[in-house]
């Protein structure tokens, strides 16, 4: 009898043929009704789910016998009840590393974006108000040759260094919990406490995980340490940044612009923020594109084939248990 696995989320139709091939699979339809009544039904006897997205913890998972592993398709794991899945000796893998070069490309798309106001600018041309030389008001900031402060200095954030040092020629700054030196050497990045990389760096780029230490790292204080030309680019989640005081900020002009993938509530259906010109949004897109998506897919898969096969997956969140 094949094992059960549900997905509970879309997913790359080759990896769902894949799945099908192997296992009794049942897909999670948003237009059957509610997907967390559909997880209480389907987890009864499933050995298996893949997805992401969805909050996953004691209230949907409790009624789970045989559940050995969730495969999530994604790096971040905020959604999982982590004790919970400990406690019940659920594993839990997840994608690291296949999404961080698509992930640091898009924190330069925005850094750069929200610098020469690239939106803004698109629509004002698009508007007619294009009429003569551009004035004041239409200009942005330097990049090339700027100091660039990287809050997380992990995989995603040394790849955002790279970026700045050897396309920019910028001087790197970070901040971490603890110097790490392995990664920051051949960057030549300087580690620093956080006020003062607010204070010294041109752009700043948040790329932490979320935690108990980094929700609400950057509040009203910190923006105050921040320079008027400073740009914030936030592409780790939203409730590292106190999302009220940065708005309060940027319709001072505390700072320069933002560029932001990621809000404390999301999907974002309403802000402030879409008020404001001198703010790039985008719909949390860090790993979206074909290639990357199909790649933290088939990674899901593999961890989710291994476990079910009973070994250990190469990629787990939990591994305290065997």
């Amino acid at each position: 009898m094949k094992k059960k696995v549900v997905v509970f989320s879309q997913i790359d139709s080759k990896i769902l043929a894949k799945l099908q091939e192997l296992y009794d699979v049942r897909v999670l339809d948003p237009k059957q009704g509610d997907i967390n009544t559909q997880i209480r039904e389907e987890v009864v006897d499933a050995h298996g789910m893949i997805g992401a997205g969805r909050l996953l913890n004691e209230s949907n998972l409790a009624p789970a016998k045989h559940l050995k592993i969730i495969s999530t398709v994604s790096v971040g794991y905020d959604n999982y009840d982590v004790d919970y899945l400990n406690q019940r000796q659920i594993w839990l893998a997840h994608t690291p590393h296949v999404l961080t070069e698509t992930t640091a490309d898009l924190a330069f798309t925005l850094l750069m974006s929200a610098a020469r106001q690239v939106p803004h600018l698109d629509r004002w041309t698009k508007s007619g108000e294009w009429k003569r030389t551009v004035a004041p008001a239409q200009f942005g900031q330097d990049i090339y040759g700027k100091t660039l402060g990287i809050i997380g200095l992990g995989n995603i954030g040394a790849a955002i260094a790279r970026r700045g040092l050897y396309g920019f020629n910028m001087n790197i700054l970070y901040h971490n919990r603890r110097e790490k030196l392995a990664l920051a050497q051949p960057l030549n990045a300087t580690y620093c406490d956080l006020n003062t990389l607010l204070q010294s760096s041109d752009f700043v780029v948040v790329a932490v995980d979320l935690n108990t230490e980094s929700e609400a790292l950057i509040g009203k204080n910190e923006l105050a340490q921040m320079q008027s030309h400073t740009v914030l680019v936030n592409i780790s989640r939203g409730s590292v940044i106190d999302e009220v005081a940065l708005i309060d900020a940027l319709k001072q002009q505390q700072i320069f612009a933002a560029g932001l993938d990621v809000y404390q509530k999301e999907p974002l259906q309403s802000s402030e923020l879409f008020e404001l010109n001198n703010v790039v949004t985008l719909p949390h897109i860090g790993s979206a594109t074909a290639q990357t998506r199909y790649k933290m897919a088939e990674l899901a898969f593999k961890n989710l084939q291994t476990a079910l096969d009973d070994q250990t997956p190469a990629y787990l969140v939990n591994p305290e248990f065997k």
